[in-house]
């Protein structure tokens, strides 16, 4: 089944059976928003990848409250653009609906702000925001064939203190030949070159991901900088992001290129890697040609005069726009612009359930 027809199919049997059943169940008619809430909550199905907690506690424990509907509640959370787990537990408490759609039969059902705070913890040590992305782009891009995947990243404050950098002494290094016998200590492997023969995910291992501070020029040419993350993100031409990693702010672009074109190449069948200058280097020219692609590249003149693109390369890089409305979506509509938890994990569950709403929207501009 054809992508628009399996989210036509989809969204036609929600709005014809399970909008009037809510409307007859809930207090009162469903808004708009709420009806957009309902439907991204039917495609994402994070409460899927959430197991129902069976633990028993006994005298005086208390029972853990359910965990399914606190995954819908972030999902909401990062929709609504609610900055803080208290601005989510407060909405919750004042809007009936959608705390019944989030799955809390009344006020008395809802979870304390810890408790939440406790959930959301768990969700990020599991993964949950990451295994949920995976299944959606499975779902529904899997059997598609993608034209053209557009790489960028973007940058995400942190509310983190920098850790400061130690520069370790650099040994000089002898000119020339070693003498007869002279035993030298081979040069360390640059990043790019270990990344070729490493799989994505042990590439994705060594990154560096605490919280420090990173620099880079904007669309404008200007330098910007900021204390946090950076977000790399693969995304197709509709804008529909199909891999996310996390990083220190400080990492350059082009030390998370390989892994992503070999997770990306992974999940879906595509054609074309559309990057800008930063990921101008010989290993990922390679690595994307390897993998069944055709890269189209910014060149960096690194000081030089820049043989210009092709027209036919040029027409086709334009389709690069699309990383850059999800970045800017991202950041406007879906959260990322107000990160307020700390620690790589927690950082990157909060983009992720950004991520995971942000495919569920695109899917349904499709059809709107």
């Amino acid at each position: 089944m054809k992508l628009t027809d399996k989210i036509s199919w989809l969204m036609g049997r929600v709005q014809g059976s399970l909008f009037p059943h809510l409307n007859q169940c809930l207090p009162t008619p469903l808004t708009a928003q709420e009806e957009r809430l309902v439907s991204m909550l039917e495609i994402v199905q994070v409460e899927q990848h959430v197991p129902r907690s069976v633990r028993r506690y006994h005298y005086p424990g208390r029972k853990p409250l359910d965990r399914q509907a606190c995954a819908r509640a972030f999902v909401a959370k990062a929709l609504y653009r609610h900055p803080t787990t208290s601005d989510l537990r407060r909405a919750l408490q004042s809007a009936g609906n959608l705390r019944q759609i989030c799955g809390f039969a009344t006020s008395g059902a809802l979870p304390s702000e810890p408790t939440l705070s406790r959930a959301f913890a768990e969700f990020a040590a599991s993964s949950l925001g990451g295994r949920v992305h995976d299944a959606l782009v499975k779902e529904y891009l899997a059997e598609e064939l993608v034209g053209h995947i557009s790489r960028d990243s973007t940058a995400i404050v942190g509310r983190e203190k920098p850790v400061k950098k130690e520069k370790e002494p650099k040994k000089p290094r002898k000119r020339g030949r070693p003498a007869k016998g002279e035993q030298r200590e081979p040069a360390i492997e640059k990043r790019l070159d270990r990344q070729v023969r490493q799989s994505a995910e042990e590439a994705i291992r060594e990154l560096p991901v605490i919280c420090d501070r990173g620099t880079k020029k904007n669309a404008k040419g200007y330098k910007m900088s900021w204390n946090g993350y950076k977000l790399h993100l693969d995304t197709n031409d509709i804008g529909l992001p199909i891999s996310a990693v996390v990083t220190s702010a400080s990492l350059h672009d082009s030390q998370v290129a390989i892994p992503l074109i070999k997770l990306t190449s992974g999940k879906v069948t595509y054609l074309y890697d559309l990057m800008d200058a930063a990921y101008d280097a010989k290993r990922i020219d390679e690595t994307s040609r390897k993998f069944g692609h055709v890269p189209i590249t910014d060149k960096n003149g690194r000081g030089q005069e820049v043989v210009p693109m092709a027209p036919h390369e040029a027409e086709r890089y334009k389709i690069r726009t699309s990383a850059e409305r999800a970045n800017s979506r991202l950041k406007e509509d879906f959260g990322a612009s107000n990160v307020m938890v700390k620690g790589h994990r927690k950082v990157t569950l909060h983009l992720m359930f950004g991520v995971i709403t942000l495919f569920a929207d695109q899917l349904l501009r499709l059809i709107g």
